[in-house]
Formats: structure tokens, C-alpha cells, sequence
């Protein structure tokens, strides 16, 4: 029986993704091209792979068993593929990054200009959000997070200094109400929220200094999920904002927002790149890490 490796390539990214739709847009052609593949292919095995809705497409038990057969092995000869463009005069290929918007923006597109002026055939996807994707399984090359929220057996490489947090408010905030002296005094001032993503949950808000650590909740009038809606609010005077400093910019130094309580925030782990410890970096994905890292020799978490 004759096969067709795009076929099954087809049938493992819809599986994958549960959408035609969006296995169409990751391979680059059209839905109903995919979806007569797959239904060819159904047909020459004589089995149902994939059972469609108006709403969902997910495996049969046939086709989960051949997702588990071939989808490593396909993924395998990617990889491979990949790494031969190191025989190439200059590497090639696509990497995939996942991050949030403010680290893409003051960080990565920074550091990694200059590389993909130098190698026009390095292409980088990035996937900028709030939440943590599974890397894994979303088949990304790396994720940036906070060296203290990176998943075990990872690979994290520092591409970012030490962080400190920053409590600040606008000076027409401070106007109409009291500068506070200690993080207790927060809990007299309207605070500017935030909900985390991951847990659903609102950030509490976490101080230290000599005498150990200090959790504060807060309230006020707003809650957001974005630390850009943040920083707008408190530049419109409606809070006062904590967030990583790095977030707020040159609001600080201009004068836009006011720092207080700096003395009840140390500083901490920045920013890591990672990637799985089982995974052969392809050589783009090697420049692109060079190009990111703050030098230092890479850890593995455990």
C-alpha cells in the first residue's frame, strides 16, 4: 500500500492541534487540502483515524495509536532535518519561542536583531502571552520565564540580569493620599490588582528585608490580567501598581510614576530561556540561545 509521508504529517499536526483550522495555519495550506489528505488516508487503511464535529476533532483509538507510533518519529526527522543546515554556508531554519510580551519587547527582538540581520534564512516565531504553555507539548524550542517558575529536567539558560520589584503610583496619586512607609500601610491605599493566569488566584503581594518576608493583600477598585493594563492605570493615577521594575519602563526615572517602599525589595532571579535537557539544539536554535544568554555556563533544573 502506497503512503504519503505529508499525509501522515497531516493527520499528526491535526490530532495534535484538535483543529483543522489550526493545523492548517501551522503547515501552511489549505483546510480542505488537509482534510482530504486525511480522508484519503482513512480510506487506504480502511479505518476511521479522526472523529469530527461541528465543534471538535480528536483521535479515534486507532488514531491515537498511530499519534503515539509516529508522532516522535516525525518530530525526530524534523530535528534532523534541522540539524543538517549546519553544512550549510550559513544555518537555517525556524525557531519557536514562547514569552511574555514585555520580555519579547525590552529583551529578545533587542538582542537578536543583529543575528537575524546576519543570517536571513534564521526565521523565529514568537508565541507572546501571559500564561505558561506547555513547551512540550505545544512543540516549542524554548519558553522564557522567571528563573523560579521553570519546570523540572529543563535546561535554563540566564538571559536577563536580577530583577527587583517595584511598588509605585503617580504623583497625582500622591496628592490625595499618604506615601506608605511600610508594606502595612498598603493596606490603607487602593492597590492595583492582579489575576494570575496560571492559578486563577490574585497575586499577593510579596516584600522582604532583613527580618525575613512579607505577604500583603491588598484591595482596590481594579483587578487586571496584563501588567501593560497595569502600569496604565497607575499612570493614570487609579493605584498604586507592584510588578517587576522592568515592567514600568522609563515611568520611573522620568518622574511619570513614583517608587516607594524600594527598600522592602531585593532583588531576584531574572528572566531564563529553556528548553528540554533531552533536546539537540538544531544550529539556529544555537545562535539564537548564544545571542540570548547573559554569560554564564547553563543549569539543569532537577
Amino acid at each position: 500500500m502506497k503512503r504519503n509521508l505529508n499525509d501522515l504529517l497531516y493527520f499528526v499536526t491535526v490530532a495534535r492541534e484538535r483543529s483543522f483550522t489550526r493545523a492548517a495555519a501551522q503547515l501552511g495550506v489549505t483546510q480542505p487540502a488537509i482534510s482530504q489528505a486525511i480522508s484519503a488516508l482513512e480510506e487506504r487503511m480502511q479505518i476511521r483515524l479522526l472523529t469530527r464535529t461541528t465543534r471538535s476533532v480528536s483521535p479515534t483509538s486507532a488514531g491515537e495509536r498511530l499519534l503515539l507510533a509516529i508522532g516522535n518519529r516525525i518530530d525526530e526527522i524534523e530535528a534532523e532535518l534541522d540539524m543538517l543546515t549546519e553544512l550549510r554556508d550559513k544555518p537555517a531554519g525556524m525557531v519557536r519561542i514562547t514569552c511574555g510580551p514585555n520580555i519579547l519587547h525590552n529583551t529578545l527582538l533587542p538582542k537578536l536583531m543583529p543575528l537575524l540581520r546576519e543570517y536571513p534564512d534564521i526565521n523565529i516565531e514568537f508565541d507572546a502571552n501571559h500564561g505558561f504553555r506547555d513547551i512540550v507539548a505545544d512543540r516549542f524550542d524554548a519558553g522564557v520565564r522567571l528563573g523560579d517558575t521553570i519546570d523540572k529536567d529543563m535546561i535554563a539558560v540566564s538571559i536577563s540580569p536580577e530583577l527587583r520589584m517595584a511598588a509605585v503610583a503617580s504623583p497625582d496619586y500622591f496628592s490625595r493620599y499618604p506615601v506608605p512607609e511600610t508594606p502595612h500601610d498598603l493596606i490603607q491605599h487602593r492597590c492595583i490588582n492582579q489575576r494570575m493566569i496560571t492559578s486563577g488566584g490574585l497575586y499577593i503581594w510579596d516584600f522582604d528585608q532583613d527580618e525575613g518576608d512579607l505577604n500583603v493583600r491588598v484591595s482596590g477598585q481594579l483587578i487586571f490580567n496584563t501588567s501593560e493594563h497595569i502600569v496604565d492605570a497607575a499612570l493614570a493615577g487609579l493605584g498604586i501598581a507592584f510588578l517587576p521594575e522592568e515592567e514600568f519602563g522609563a515611568h520611573i526615572e522620568n518622574g511619570h510614576l513614583i517608587r516607594v517602599l524600594e527598600q522592602w525589595c531585593r532583588p531576584f532571579p531574572g528572566y531564563y530561556l529553556y528548553y528540554p535537557s533531552r533536546k539537540q539544539p538544531s544550529p539556529a536554535f544555537s545562535l539564537v540561545l548564544d545571542a540570548l544568554r547573559v554569560h554564564q555556563n547553563p543549569k539543569l533544573l532537577r
